[in-house]
């Protein structure tokens, strides 16, 4: 798939064009231009490392919300092995919305069963569709919590990956019992007695984003955001002026380093210089080392522990 650029990378472009024709013309045989390739290149990372250093809540929003940024699915199929999904709720329909199941998590020393369920949004016109653009009905939060309780059943540590603009706000959601549903889904998400490891890997919006993000460990991707309200939503109902987006971006404190500082997530997954996009199986190793790494503090204490500690977490009594 084609490199594609936000606006503030817009100055890459240029140089990353002219070592895509270097390359072409080195695969001749002509000449040997290695050296002009590499030099190239240096002078590329060291721009990027200059936009990357100063960059903005809203460039950081257009990251999390990049069409080439790694989704759920293509997380499962780097860091678990034998993933079997679930589908529908046993109510209405299955909502494409989110994906789960359960799968394994091997390390050189270690392996382990999890539940996955996360937001899944599509590439193209037909997929977006199909997922709703990562939106999910009521069906689909009612599809996790029947997941969550068959995890509980089993023992079996969760693990969810959060990605979604919000929940879906359309007149059938709202009558099938969305809200009820979220609510439930935070309520189940709570009281169940496994370590629950919550990973924000792009978008986080509103209570959509909330009825997955109840985990013992909550944790951000270096380029994602999480935010009770998207920064158009915020510029819509506080300026009444869809214009001053990017100014309610840079406003809200919805960044990874913001939400650490504040105390909201407990630790920040970095990413490949650029953002995820850039570098999938790096971004990958650092979400499976940091699920292992948190699965390994947590088995060290009992459901009950487990539970007490969500309810604490995010009720403060």
């Amino acid at each position: 798939m084609a490199l594609q650029y936000l606006d503030f990378e817009k100055p890459i472009i240029e140089l990353d064009q002219k070592i895509e024709e270097l390359k072409t013309f080195n695969l001749s045989g002509i000449t040997n231009v290695d050296d002009e390739i590499r030099n190239l290149e240096a002078k590329r990372d060291k721009l990027i490392k200059d936009i990357f250093k100063n960059i903005s809540n809203w460039h950081i929003t257009q990251l999390s919300r990049h069409p080439l940024r790694p989704y759920t699915l293509d997380y499962i199929e780097l860091i678990t092995e034998n993933f079997t999904e679930f589908h529908g709720d046993r109510l209405f329909m299955d909502d494409k919305a989110v994906v789960g199941g359960f799968c394994f998590i091997k390390g050189d020393n270690y392996i382990q069963r999890v539940l996955i369920v996360g937001h899944q949004k599509g590439r193209n016109t037909k997929d977006k569709m199909c997922r709703n653009f990562g939106m999910p009905h009521p069906e689909g939060y009612r599809k996790a919590q029947r997941l969550f309780k068959l995890a509980d059943k089993y023992s079996i540590p969760i693990v969810t990956l959060i990605d979604t603009p919000g929940a879906y706000p359309g007149l059938g959601a709202e009558e099938r019992g969305q809200s009820e549903a979220i609510a439930k889904t935070i309520y189940t998400l709570l009281n169940v007695k496994v370590p629950v490891i919550s990973i924000i890997i792009g978008e986080g919006g509103s209570g959509g984003a909330l009825a997955f993000g109840t985990g013992n460990r909550v944790l951000m991707l270096e380029y994602s955001i999480y935010s009770v309200i998207s920064p158009e939503g915020c510029a819509s109902i506080l300026y009444k002026d869809i214009s001053k987006t990017e100014e309610a971006a840079n406003s809200l404190k919805l960044t990874a380093k913001d939400l650490y500082d504040l105390k909201v997530i407990d630790s920040i997954i970095p990413e490949p210089l650029g953002g995820a996009h850039k570098n999938k199986v790096l971004t990958s190793n650092n979400i499976k080392m940091a699920i292992a790494s948190n699965l390994d503090d947590l088995k060290k204490y009992d459901g009950e522990t487990l539970r007490n500690d969500r309810i604490e977490k995010f009720t403060g009594y």
